[in-house]
């Protein structure tokens, strides 16, 4: 359905204000609203509310009502968006990103891939994971390293989110890989990128919470695990990731803040692995691990 931008202007010590009154007023609607200086010091602002195009007349009712009786109520302007996709939209703006031989991108940016790089287009939609962030950046090229010394003959990406990691391994290693997310809308994005790459006859995408789906029986024992998750996780899954890797096998785990690595390192040891290598960006850490 298309889009309109309910709006109208008013002084700065109007405009603030009622922006925070009618932000708090349609909380429960979940529609945006945005205020923004119509010129650098004018000291005139616009505020915006952004709703579905049949819901207009009642979002320009439920402002007005927002002034009270006795205040006078500015004129609204009405603006048509169409449907705009702001998921996709936002992506548009992102770069590609380049990881170790890894170019990360969207489909308006497959002219970035250069001769001797490896590229991998993702479409995250509602899925993480589109290589900006310094955790999945990190892992990419811990892969990149590993697999150039050491090909897995079947590896894990656990808690895949857009499934970028195990596109990466399948790409490189040309072997099997589960990937397994605990949101279902991530496995099935997973899914959708792993066929957009070429990969989906490697790439097997499950939705699955903890170890206890049959699918982790069924390709397991690992030769490579990767979990881009968050630290505490990460500890509490340690002997289980350890239990599903094979002998001489190796992990590479991220998400870790710089001051959280010593903790995640302990609980790993305790498992029975031990460090390899660290690789940190904009304060996060990436650990391999055997």
């Amino acid at each position: 359905m298309s889009q309109v931008r309910v709006h109208f202007t008013a002084a700065k010590a109007v405009a603030e204000p009622m922006f925070a009154a009618i932000e708090a007023a349609l909380e429960d609607e979940g529609w945006p609203v945005a205020i923004s200086e119509t010129g650098e010091d004018s000291g005139v602002f616009e505020v915006s509310v952004y709703v579905e195009a049949d819901r207009a007349e009642a979002a320009r009712t439920a402002i007005a009502g927002c002034f009270g009786a006795d205040a006078a109520t500015p004129d609204f302007g009405m603006e048509e968006l169409g449907d705009i996709d702001w998921v996709q939209k936002s992506l548009e703006c992102l770069p590609a990103v380049e990881a170790g031989r890894f170019i990360v991108h969207g489909g308006h940016q497959r002219d970035a891939v250069r001769a001797g790089t490896i590229g991998i287009e993702i479409e995250a939609g509602q899925a993480f994971g589109t290589g900006h962030h310094g955790t999945t950046s990190g892992c990419l090229i811990m892969l990149d390293r590993l697999i150039a010394r050491r090909k897995p003959e079947i590896s894990l990406d656990l808690g895949a989110g857009s499934a970028v990691l195990a596109i990466a391994i399948a790409r490189l290693a040309r072997a099997p890989v589960l990937a397994t997310d605990i949101d279902p809308v991530a496995t099935r994005v997973a899914a959708e990128n792993a066929r957009l790459n070429g990969v989906h006859d490697l790439v097997r995408c499950e939705t699955a919470t903890g170890f206890g789906h049959r699918a982790f029986a069924e390709t397991g024992p690992f030769d490579l695990i990767v979990a881009n998750i968050l630290a505490r996780p990460l500890m509490v899954m340690a002997p289980d990731i350890a239990r599903h890797l094979s002998p001489g096998g190796d992990v590479i785990v991220s998400g870790i803040l710089t001051e959280q690595r010593w903790k995640v390192l302990a609980a790993f040891r305790q498992a029975g692995l031990f460090h390899c290598r660290t690789i940190e960006r904009a304060g996060w850490v990436t650990l391999h691990l055997r």
